[in-house]
């Protein structure tokens, strides 16, 4: 009798938890211990939202000269939210703390697991080492984003464990010459701009945009424009430059640089109120004047074959 009745206790039990699971499927709630286990790390729950958090306690910050406490503001975190569409359809919204060094491999990481990166820039005046902060966000299945964000902080503490300090240089390349001799005329048959010379031996290449702010139509003239300066010489250059993107073509466009092993220093807007709105991407190269070129042809590629639809 008792081994029954204890039968009939285990089997009423396990109805409610699958009666409380189905519940909570249908209502849109994240299962907490789901998340937790994809990511690898404790969650906590504020509503509707699953929080995870990273503090940067490895690698002692100075802000002004001053010890900087890793609570104050180096922490990473991602928060994920049910979409109310099925089960644990989820959107995510994060920040995570990144060195300069571990920018590349943490933006690789999030495009490979089907992130999106929002945002990359500084927080902070005279910092020691520099740090910045890369915005995440992504749409799927509370347990891919999940698994995703531990990926992006992998990647970042692999950058650590390979070389405790953060870098003060991108690694790699030959001294550049400032004042070296640049094949303009190569530039411009790769990348189908033409090129102006500015003091100091530098070559630059422009595209502009049409916007308008406040009904006013703005173009190029006004700062609308993905642009290239190379300095150096053709064996041996170093780009610097800017895209500009609206929102359908910020991922493909950061992709299709990082493909191009070109840096990706800063995403961020540079006005407010204009139509379309647009987002710039700040980057820097290092190789060959024609590949350095090339990169930015293929970026530029991209961008013109969404705004034509292909």
């Amino acid at each position: 009798m008792q081994k029954s009745a204890t039968r009939s206790i285990l089997i009423i039990l396990s109805a409610i938890i699958a009666f409380s699971t189905c519940v909570r499927a249908m209502a849109g709630v994240l299962d907490k211990s789901v998340i937790e286990k994809a990511a690898g790390t404790r969650a906590t729950i504020q509503g509707e939202v699953v929080r995870i958090g990273w503090v940067r306690n490895d690698v002692k910050v100075e802000i002004d000269g001053v010890a900087f406490p890793p609570a104050a503001g180096l922490g990473s975190w991602a928060t994920f939210k049910p979409t109310g569409r099925k089960g644990d359809d989820a959107i995510v919204m994060g920040d995570t703390v990144v060195f300069r060094d571990e920018v590349d491999a943490a933006m690789d990481a999030a495009f490979s697991h089907g992130l999106s990166v929002t945002a990359l820039h500084n927080h902070f005046f005279y910092d020691r080492p520099k740090v910045y902060f890369m915005h995440i966000g992504g749409h799927g299945t509370a347990v891919e984003l999940a698994g995703a964000v531990k990926a992006v902080w992998d990647a970042i503490k692999k950058v650590r464990s390979a070389k405790p300090e953060p870098a003060d240089s991108f690694s790699g390349g030959p001294a550049i010459a400032g004042d070296g001799t640049i094949n303009a005329g190569q530039i411009r048959e790769i990348t189908g701009l033409e090129s102006t010379r500015k003091p100091g031996g530098v070559v630059k290449i422009s595209s502009g945009r049409k916007a308008s702010m406040s009904g006013t139509g703005i173009a190029g003239s006004m700062g609308l424009t993905s642009w290239a300066a190379f300095t150096g010489d053709d064996t041996a250059a170093v780009m610097d430059g800017d895209f500009i993107m609206s929102i359908a073509e910020v991922q493909p466009v950061l992709k299709a640089m990082r493909k191009a092993n070109l840096h990706i220093v800063a995403l961020h807007n540079h006005m407010i109120g204009e139509q379309p709105p647009y987002f710039f991407a700040h980057f820097w190269g290092r190789g060959t004047v024609a590949d350095l070129a090339k990169g930015f042809k293929t970026a530029l590629s991209v961008e013109r074959d969404i705004q034509q639809g292909k």
